[in-house]
């Protein structure tokens, strides 16, 4: 018997309570709590709320919302921002509000986590919009919340707005998060369907199945149909881009190739560096932090037959001087709107003849899908051109088993072994936009002025590929550009960044000068 532990004579004791365990995470805070305290921190500030602008964004996003409602018709449309996601134990990871929220709110950033957007008819024209926003806005410096409050406190957090601050920047109607289902439910059922973007807040989502049931209105099935519709929408409308987006659009492309000018210039400190990928990457990535959001996806830095895997971004190889390097890169500006640019670079700042081969080879598919590229062709027909110009060359240098005709054939695509992706996708909020669109509005849609898209053929050679020369294997080459349909063509909004063999020698070495 052990009388020194009376746990061992009586058995374990209870396990901690729910209670201890919730604010287990609050062990290593040391925050004052009494009351000369709560009086003091309170004082003393300077309370003057200084009068807010109006996003650069309100002017446009009225239109937006009025062919959202045209579109989802009799529908109460709820917009959630989403929330902050836990990425370890209390840290989470950066916060980037929904893209259809961004789009009708015309809010950026991190703005606003937790936060909603409703968008209705108005009552008097259904043909119209009303757009009401609701969120937790700033505290009274006499809260708790002002200076203990980690998620929202403005000590920790940094100021929000005011409820006439978010009015004054939107154009609409701004309401505290905790009126949200009052204005929910009102007219559900008997005037108005209710839909919700689905995938973007779980609480708002049960917030709205709940008030359907209650109103007489079908879950399941039918709830998931037109939560679809209204992302289906969502996608669609972004296919043409307003005048806004097509500005931010060219911002954002001309920090990106800011971006590739610092990659340049630090290539040869990646030689003999054990991560030179990461320094690559590391490079554009304060480039996007500084000029813009920070990137609009994982950057790509794929040295050596690292290219020929075709989503490498792990970036921790070592970077050789004899290499390319293939970096797949954008920056997102604050409006959230991000360039995808990719441009394979010699280490060295000088092709080898086998390299300069699959380099001229991508881009000659690259120009032949440029020269075809106007309205009133199918968005299909731009991967279709480069597959011909692909299947020629690896036909021209023996590398199919058959003719460059049987293998675009569909029972062939032989060809399609050393080019796996398509050679185009919409661009804007998201990297790969409008994605939830139906496949006539997308892929067998022509093209008209205003989409903004990517040209990106590519070849790829495995350097455990048998079927290739060996002095191709391990180079891997993409050539990317971001373009933009016009009245009769379409304009490269990349074009600052060099395509040509010769032109990108020139560029290395200017950069480098």
């Amino acid at each position: 018997m052990n009388t020194q532990n009376p746990e061992i004579e009586s058995g374990p004791a209870a396990g901690p309570s729910a209670d201890d365990l919730a604010s287990r995470g609050d062990s290593r805070s040391q925050r004052p709590t009494n009351d000369v305290f709560r009086r003091f921190i309170a004082s003393g500030w300077d309370e003057t709320v200084p009068e807010a602008e109006p996003l650069p964004s309100a002017a446009f996003t009225p239109a937006r919302r009025d062919a959202l409602v045209a579109a989802v018709p009799s529908t109460r449309l709820v917009l959630p921002a989403g929330v902050l996601k836990v990425r370890s134990n209390d840290t989470d990871y950066p916060f980037r509000p929904d893209t259809a929220f961004a789009y009708y709110s015309g809010l950026g950033t991190d703005q606003e986590p937790d936060s909603v957007l409703v968008v209705e008819p108005d009552p008097e024209d259904p043909q119209r919009s009303v757009a009401t926003y609701f969120f937790r806005p700033r505290a009274g410096f006499d809260s708790a919340e002002f200076f203990s409050d980690s998620r929202y406190g403005e000590m920790w957090v940094g100021r929000r707005l005011t409820i006439a601050e978010a009015g004054q920047r939107m154009g609409v109607e701004v309401r505290h998060i905790d009126e949200l289902r009052d204005h929910l439910a009102k007219d559900v059922g008997a005037q108005l369907s209710l839909a919700v973007m689905p995938g973007v807040d779980a609480g708002v989502e049960t917030m709205v199945s709940e008030i359907r049931s209650q109103n007489g209105l079908p879950g399941g099935t039918e709830l998931e149909a037109e939560n679809d519709r209204l992302r289906e929408a969502a996608s669609e409308q972004r296919l043409v881009k307003d005048a806004f987006e097509i500005e931010r659009m060219r911002e954002a492309v001309d920090a990106t190739l800011r971006g590739f000018e610092d990659v340049v210039r630090h290539l040869p400190e990646t030689v003999g560096h054990p991560r030179g990928e990461r320094i690559i990457e590391g490079v554009f990535a304060a480039n996007a932090r500084a000029e813009g959001n920070g990137v609009g996806y994982d950057t790509i830095a794929a040295a050596g037959d690292h290219a020929c895997t075709l989503h490498w971004i792990r970036n921790d190889g070592a970077v050789r001087g004899d290499e390319l390097v293939l970096v797949d890169a954008g920056v997102e500006v604050d409006s959230l709107y991000t360039a995808d640019v990719t441009r394979t670079l010699p280490v060295s700042g000088t092709f080898s003849p086998a390299q300069r081969k699959v380099y001229e080879a991508v881009l000659e598919a690259s120009d032949a899908v440029f020269a075809i590229a106007r309205p009133g062709i199918r968005f299909r027909d731009l991967h279709a051109r480069a597959m011909e110009v692909v299947a020629a060359t690896l036909e021209e240098w023996g590398l199919l088993p058959g003719t460059a005709e049987e293998s675009l054939s569909p029972e062939g695509q032989w060809h399609r072994r050393w080019m796996v992706h398509g050679t185009s996708h919409h661009l804007g909020m998201d990297v790969h936009d409008c994605a939830q669109a139906r496949r006539e509005m997308y892929l067998d849609a022509e093209l008209v002025p205003g989409m903004v898209f990517t040209i990106e053929p590519g070849l790829y050679f495995k350097e455990n590929d048998l079927l290739v020369p060996e002095e191709l294997r391990g180079i891997g080459v993409r050539i990317e550009d971001d373009v933009l349909v016009t009245e009769d063509g379409v304009e490269n909004l990349s074009i600052n960044a060099p395509r040509g063999a010769d032109q990108v020698e020139a560029w290395i070495a200017s950069l480098r000068a």
